[in-house]
């Protein structure tokens, strides 16, 4: 299996081709695109019927080997296996296993169709981004230790990242993090999450903006190749392709708990701000996974939701991006969209250069095919499975109140939003089925709000608000951020 960028000439490409390895613990292309496979493999109906059985791990073996075919089945199978296990995912609720990593649990049955939640938030930092954080940090350590290398990784986050990375990589060998987050604007249990971490590899970064001034300084320090090259940086973003394949195993997961025949179909709706997650879902839908729709919700920050019903991508400013109580998707730039676009201009990467140049020139792109558009690419989305959606503060609270009343359980405002978009886009004989994001606990303020009474926390979380932090607060100033990178590696 060999990677392309979705900026890269065919020229460029055939000269260098990359492997899962060569670009496991980078993440920008050199010519800053994205990575994705040259082309995506293909299930076939008797593969599934075979994984229907299978553990979590061992799901996660079977797909994953397709994509990194430079690693040994052997010690592939043994990376999954040490990090899909009960004792990892130990967080599950009542009426919930911790050996089935991403259990299902049927909310609506009815005319409209079946409602279906898929807990993702079962893992030690009670966030769906613990599914593929954990994978990559083994396999981190792994690619790392072959070479008797180290990484340091930079990343951004808008809330759950950031804890997820670090929680996966504190204590890993050669590595050292750090995590860039805007200042004042996750939830309190998030920020305690993260800055709470006294391991000497962890740096938290405080930026003075929003989570899109934290990307652009990712994206900028990754354009930078000498000092990309000598201060060894990777990263655990969604632009990370192995972080994306990762989140691809549940989607499979999902579709084959929730299904009895390869001959029936399913929809997602997920909580969507940066694009990963759902991305993973376009990438098992062109795997041939039998997905209807793959329906994005987003809140009042829906540059998305705007794409998917009109094609245009229009990039907000910063006054025009809101702080809600689904902080962590409180993204006005989807760096993650890149991936989905270059499959919807068909894999033309001069054409995806071109759209994302005029993000970067005039905040967006118009693909409608309206006169003075830059195309007419939308009349193809449907081909692609996608609808859309967005949700309100008070849909969430909405939401959380009907959820918990009706089949006692508390969710928290990314699937809040989720639920919300979901029931609008149901169908007869196709489960929907949506993404949780995280525990509720995580967002204690809004539950309060809705509920009138805390979220219940899982055992050691009690009194983390109350821990030492350790941070510091920098301005969105790409040089100082370089400086303090090269001081505290000391390369």
């Amino acid at each position: 299996m060999h990677y392309v960028s979705t900026r890269a000439t065919s020229a460029s490409a055939a000269r260098n081709p990359e492997n899962f390895c060569d670009i496991l613990l980078g993440g920008l292309a050199p010519d800053g695109g994205l990575y994705l496979p040259a082309e995506y493999p293909q299930v076939t109906s008797a593969e599934l019927d075979a994984w229907r059985t299978l553990s979590y791990a061992d799901l996660a073996f079977e797909i994953l080997r397709q994509f990194a075919t430079d690693i040994p089945d052997a010690d592939l199978k043994a990376i999954t296996r040490r990090t899909y296990t009960p004792a990892v995912y130990c967080n599950a609720r009542a009426g919930e296993s911790a050996a089935e990593i991403t259990p299902l649990r049927v909310l609506e049955d009815g005319r409209n169709g079946k409602l279906i939640l898929q807990a993702l938030s079962n893992g030690p930092t009670l966030a769906f981004k613990d599914m593929a954080m954990q994978l990559l940090g083994n396999l981190f350590e792994y690619a790392l230790a072959k070479n008797s290398d180290e990484l340091n990784i930079f990343g951004a986050t808008s809330g759950d990242t950031g804890s997820a990375a670090e929680y996966a990589m504190r204590g890993k060998k050669g590595v050292r993090v750090f995590m860039l987050s805007p200042h004042g604007r996750m939830s309190a249990f998030q920020t305690a999450q993260m800055f709470s971490l006294q391991d000497p590899n962890i740096f938290n970064i405080a930026v003075k903006g929003n989570f899109d001034d934290c990307q652009d300084l990712v994206k900028a320090v990754s354009n930078d190749l000498t000092f990309k090259a000598r201060q060894k940086i990777g990263t655990v973003n969604s632009i990370n392709w192995a972080r994306v394949v990762a989140q691809v195993v549940y989607y499979f997961r999902g579709y084959l708990a929730a299904t009895t025949s390869n001959d029936q179909k399913v929809s997602f709706t997920v909580p969507s701000g940066n694009f990963g997650n759902i991305c993973a879902g376009h990438i098992a839908r062109m795997m041939g996974l039998p997905i209807d729709k793959l329906v994005a919700a987003t809140n009042e920050n829906d540059v998305l939701d705007e794409f998917f019903r009109t094609g245009v991508y229009r990039v907000r400013k910063a006054a025009e991006t809101f702080h809600t109580s689904s902080p962590s998707m409180d993204i006005s730039k989807a760096s993650n969209f890149e991936r989905f676009v270059y499959d919807l201009v068909g894999r033309d990467a001069e054409r995806t250069h071109a759209l994302f140049r005029k993000v970067d020139t005039h905040g967006g792109f118009d693909l409608s095919g309206k006169p003075g558009s830059d195309g007419d690419e939308f009349k193809q989305v449907a081909r692609f499975g996608f609808a859309s959606g967005r949700s309100t503060h008070n849909d969430r609270l909405d939401t959380i109140r009907d959820v918990a009343d009706d089949y006692d359980i508390t969710i928290d405002t990314h699937t809040a939003d989720g639920i919300k978009v979901a029931r609008e886009h149901m169908a007869p004989r196709v489960p929907m089925i949506v993404l949780e994001t995280a525990l509720a606990a995580k967002f204690n303020e809004t539950i309060l709000e809705a509920l009138g009474t805390d979220a219940e926390r899982p055992a050691g979380f009690d009194d983390i608000e109350a821990l030492p932090q350790r941070y510091v607060v920098m301005p969105a100033d790409v040089a100082q951020m370089k400086a303090y990178i090269a001081d505290h590696t000391g390369l």
